[in-house]
């Protein structure tokens, strides 16, 4: 059970461990990711319950294109999969479908599916599932700088504001809590600029073992901590 109090708003999940997953079980890399996205369906479908206003998923990194071209191929195939399957279950559950990252490094096809994705969801109101696909946080700034570059913008003009609303996460809210899966202890290059004040949790589970449980669990640990933002103590679940 939940305690009693905020929900996270906004969830940015590092969805790490999938190749691993399938090594320790002597199975082929693709299937860790197939099991990867049946993962991330689940807790797609339990922050939507828990009324989450932004769910961030990492799923495709820039760092990731550096990987054999087979298995990048593979893994555009299930993103193409994905979409054309899960687009209807989201529409229906009032789920707004968002991407973030230079999206324009994906086939075409895919580019394609996206758009037609984020048109079709655009009237919901529910949760905005936004999925991090080509995407760095260090590509992400130098795109937004460019833009203002671009918009010949005054010095003094230009605020955190300002600049937040170049960025791919323009109109959402900043994450309250990142998660990573796999023991890892970095966030690789996922919302540098976002993830100033966001809380973090570690966990060594593999992604396609990380059950909608060990995110309840993740979600009762942030609610016992106290967010300062650099000021007094103010408790998550406080009203």
């Amino acid at each position: 059970m939940l305690l009693t109090g905020r929900i996270p708003r906004h969830i940015g999940i590092i969805m790490d461990g999938n190749g691993r997953w399938a090594e320790l079980r002597g199975l082929p890399r693709i299937e860790g990711h197939r099991q990867g996205v049946e993962r991330s369906k689940e807790i797609i479908e339990i922050s939507a319950e828990l009324g989450l206003k932004v769910l961030s998923l990492y799923a495709f990194s820039i760092e990731n294109w550096q990987r054999p071209s087979s298995e990048v191929t593979t893994l555009m195939k299930l993103l193409e999969l994905y979409l054309k399957k899960e687009i209807e279950v989201l529409s229906k559950k009032d789920i707004v479908f968002k991407t973030m990252g230079d999206t324009q490094r994906l086939p075409e096809h895919i580019q394609g599916i996206i758009r037609e994705a984020v048109d079709k969801t655009t009237a919901n109101r529910g949760m905005v599932l936004n999925l991090a696909l080509s995407y760095s946080g260090r590509n992400e700034i130098l795109r937004a700088v460019k833009k203002i570059l671009r918009a010949d913008m005054k010095p003094e003009e230009l605020t955190e504001d300002v600049f937040s609303s170049y960025l791919d996460t323009a109109g959402l809210l900043t994450p309250d809590l990142i998660i990573r899966t796999s023991g890892e202890m970095r966030i690789s290059n996922f919302l540098l600029w976002q993830a100033a004040y966001a809380e973090f949790y570690f966990t060594d589970t593999l992604w396609p073992d990380f059950t909608k449980d060990e995110f309840l669990l993740t979600i009762q640990d942030y609610q016992q901590r106290e967010r300062r933002f650099g000021a007094i103590s103010v408790r998550v679940d406080a009203p």
